[in-house]
């Protein structure tokens, strides 16, 4: 089996015809970090050349499937990087070309023509419920979360799977709030394919691999390309590159760099807190004052 740092994906021993891919970084709530994009791809690319395997189950090690990308390194350093480039005029084309190879190795899963299960506990949140929503199917447990809390400021999710998944006033709804949403409700939205309760959720997943995995894989193959191909006449490909564009856009603009330097200063926990907490973000004029005062305030 492939050996990777940040994931492992193995057969199912019961069920060979089931991969089993497993993100594994538990002690930072499976958060994605510059290596995790690529190790899905990779281990998508290997169960999709394992004749034995039909379909993939991907889930989340410890308390959760992800909780989004890895910021808080990036958030509370000075240091310049692709997403968070401190020069000015900062350059979104740099930006773009390493979101956009983040983005295009998430796709794997629903470009793969093996049939793609997300399994979610705990909670599946921003970059994560990116990583989720590209599976072709969602199984949640009840209490489980699902949400991008970062539209609120600092994100636009680049896949741009929202809208696909739950129509627009649904879509606009998650996106204008930034709020998440359980289990129940995303099955009750048809976001999810279904929910369980947590004791079930296992169950319940491997009940729909089983099922899946008995349809010969050019039969699978084929329904998922009919499927893919209304999505890619909606225009997916196009709007994933606006909404990658835009996501540069968040993290450089007034309100974006006010959070960030909020972060650098209180810390990104602090920042969050007051992103998802509902309180006044600054914007325009006033955010860019508030930069002002704090760069002079680091400069000495």
């Amino acid at each position: 089996m492939p050996n990777f740092a940040t994931l492992k994906i193995d057969q199912d021993p019961s069920n060979p015809a089931i991969a089993r891919l497993l993100l594994n970084r538990p002690e930072r709530f499976n958060a994605i970090n510059d290596q995790m994009p690529g190790e899905i791809r990779a281990a998508v690319d290997w169960a999709n050349t394992n004749a034995q395997v039909h379909v993939i189950v991907i889930e989340g090690s410890g308390k959760g499937f992800c909780g989004g990308y890895d910021l808080v390194e990036y958030a509370e350093n000075t240091s310049d990087h692709p997403c968070q480039q401190e020069r000015h005029p900062w350059d979104p084309m740099v930006d773009y070309q390493h979101m956009k190879r983040c983005t295009e190795d998430f796709m794997s899963l629903w470009r793969s023509p093996k049939p793609t299960i997300a399994k979610v506990h705990g909670a599946a949140v921003a970059g994560g419920s990116d990583i989720a929503m590209c599976c072709d199917l969602l199984v949640m447990a009840e209490d489980a979360k699902i949400g991008y809390m970062p539209t609120r400021v600092w994100g636009c999710p680049t896949t741009a799977m929202w809208t696909y998944r739950l129509g627009p006033m649904r879509a606009k709804q998650m996106m204008f709030t930034g709020n998440t949403i359980d289990g129940r409700t995303a099955a009750d939205w048809g976001l999810a394919t279904l929910a369980a309760p947590l004791a079930q959720l296992e169950e319940e997943t491997m009940k729909l691999a089983s099922r899946i995995a008995g349809v010969p894989n050019s039969h699978l193959a084929m329904h998922k390309m009919v499927v893919n191909q209304v999505m890619l006449t909606m225009g997916l490909e196009q709007t994933q590159m606006m909404a990658t564009v835009f996501d540069g856009i968040t993290r450089h603009n007034p309100e974006g760099l006010w959070f960030r330097r909020y972060a650098q200063e209180a810390g990104f926990k602090a920042a969050v807190q007051w992103r998802d907490g509902g309180q006044h973000i600054p914007e325009g004029d006033e955010a860019r004052e508030l930069i002002r005062q704090m760069d002079s305030k680091r400069a000495g």
